[in-house]
């Protein structure tokens, strides 16, 4: 089936969004809004979109405003088109439109069984009294200028649920860091104070990006990514640089701030004599102070190098945890390759023997290898002789275990046994 994209409303689309609303009235339920009702908001310059294959029209979604709130009274998809993904993406492109004219809540009336009512929960909005959808924007109007200045971005909803293995890290990340923050009524409760600021260490490779970016997309946070590789090339002015981005930053009303590879600028203090990097840790640690002091907010530094950091930069009172982020065990290295292993050969492909191939291997690397493997079956079977008749269509173990033998682990036994030292002697759980 042929691809689709998703653009504005055009005039000349009007016959064919008529015949797609139509398609999608064969559900036999009677909708909320009229089509001369929804052709009036469309004409009137209420926000539409389309989806469409070439120059076919197989989707459509429009909007009416009222102050900052939109209600979506439209959501029509042409049969064949139904269940394919094309509601959710129209009603995401509908959103980013509506959050540039100032609407912060999105809502939808319909009733149970309309076409669309998937999408709309793809989308993650909330059901109110039976049918009623809504969908709160997790930024205020004139918070969106200056998350696109600070090249920040809101994350897909679903990376932590995506987010496979690495059971204990996740389950502890979800309950010293998710839970008072998404709950903070709760956690006052009981006297805990959402957290402020974390550092997750760890070998290169094992999730430490991936995990922060869950985060953010767990709390339906913006996500803002300082990169400290960019704040060096400003030479002299890099502490004026790294303090005017905090103070920009503390306009969001709530924010996930990302800093990787954090030893870059938080080097210990006189271990690099003629670094341009000297002295803006003090900086970054009087930024830290000032970031502390307002709710709705977390700052996630990473590094691969902890003991590189300066001492003051880890004390108490600026971190509330040092969370180590290893390399998966078997059990996480399963439910990993259980994510690239393709449904086709699920039951055949030995996983136990790739487990065990696997020792060192970080998600990343278990990714490649995959991948690798997959590639060569499917060139194998498009160029080579071909398979058996009757075989399984798709990599098998040997594919595999081929692939793990040409794929260079990132992890060493000696880096695996400083990372269990730091653990013991820097972690705080």
């Amino acid at each position: 089936m042929a691809a689709w994209r998703v653009r504005d409303f055009h005039d000349d689309d009007t016959d064919q969004v008529v015949r797609v609303w139509e398609e999608s009235r064969k559900t036999g339920v009677a909708p909320v809004y009229g089509l001369a009702e929804i052709l009036a908001t469309i004409r009137d310059d209420g926000p539409a979109v389309v989806a469409v294959v070439g120059q076919v029209v197989v989707g459509s979604a429009s909007a009416q405003v009222n102050g900052d709130r939109a209600w979506v009274n439209m959501l029509a998809l042409a049969d064949q088109w139904r269940g394919k993904g094309l509601g959710s993406a129209m009603l995401s492109e509908l959103e980013r439109r509506l959050m540039q004219r100032g609407v912060h809540r999105l809502s939808a009336l319909l009733p149970e069984g309309e076409t669309g009512v998937q999408a709309f929960r793809n989308r993650a909005f909330q059901t109110r009294d039976l049918v009623y959808f809504e969908r709160l924007v997790p930024l205020q109007p004139q918070e969106v200028g200056r998350l696109e200045q600070l090249g920040g971005h809101l994350l897909p909803d679903d990376l932590w649920v995506r987010l496979a293995g690495m059971a204990k890290e996740k389950q502890l990340i979800e309950r010293r860091l998710v839970l008072p923050l998404a709950d903070p009524d709760l956690a006052n409760e009981f006297g805990v104070l959402p957290p402020r600021a974390v550092v997750l260490f760890g070998p290169p490779g094992t999730g430490k990006t991936t995990f922060a970016k869950a985060v953010a997309s767990r709390l339906g946070w913006p996500f803002v990514e300082v990169l400290p590789s960019r704040l060096a090339a400003e030479g002299p002015r890099l502490a004026l640089v790294l303090r005017e981005t905090f103070v920009e930053i503390a306009e969001l009303e709530h924010v996930v701030v990302f800093i990787d590879e954090v030893e870059e600028i938080a080097t210990e203090r006189g271990a690099r004599a003629h670094s341009p990097v000297q002295g803006v840790t003090n900086e970054l640690l009087k930024s830290i102070s000032s970031f502390r002091e307002k709710d709705n907010r977390l700052l996630v530094c990473a590094t691969n190098f902890i003991r590189d950091l300066d001492p003051a930069f880890l004390r108490h009172g600026r971190f509330d945890y040092v969370i180590p982020i290893g390399p998966p065990d078997a059990t996480a290295r399963r439910a990993i390759w259980e994510r690239y292993v393709p449904g086709t050969v699920v039951g055949v492909v030995d996983l136990d023997a790739l487990v065990e191939a696997t020792n060192h291997f970080t998600p990343a690397d278990i990714e490649f290898a995959a991948r690798k493997a997959s590639q060569r079956a499917l060139e194998s079977a498009v160029y080579g002789p071909g398979s058996a008749t009757g075989a399984a269509r798709g990599p098998s173990t040997d594919d595999y275990l081929a692939a793990i033998q040409d794929t260079r682990s990132t992890l060493t036994d000696s880096m695996v046994a400083e990372f269990t030292e730091d653990i013991e002697h820097i972690s705080r759980l």
